[in-house]
């Protein structure tokens, strides 16, 4: 069986944004990760990495090497059907 990839949730605690994307998430009952770029410099860095520009553009959503900065919900569920055999769970 293959592991499933890792979530994480690039964001920062008072971005009305981030907080929707965290409530959504919780919602799917999905394990990931939130990474707070405002608190966290090494999280910051991460986050800086993954684009070219080297800005800080959250909230973003990695899944496994996947990267959507500030997906639309219906984009989100896309990926993350694919992550799960029971499409039910979405």
């Amino acid at each position: 069986m293959d592991a499933m990839p890792t979530i994480k949730l690039y964001g920062a605690a008072r971005c009305h944004k981030t907080q929707y994307y965290q409530l959504f998430l919780d919602d799917t009952g999905l394990a990931y990760e939130f990474l707070d770029v405002e608190h966290d410099k090494a999280n910051a860095e991460a986050l800086r990495g993954l684009y070219e520009n080297g800005k800080l553009n959250f909230p973003t959503i990695t899944i496994g090497k996947k990267k959507l900065r500030n997906p639309q919900k219906e984009v989100l569920i896309k990926w993350l059907d694919k992550l799960v055999t029971n499409k039910n769970i979405l």
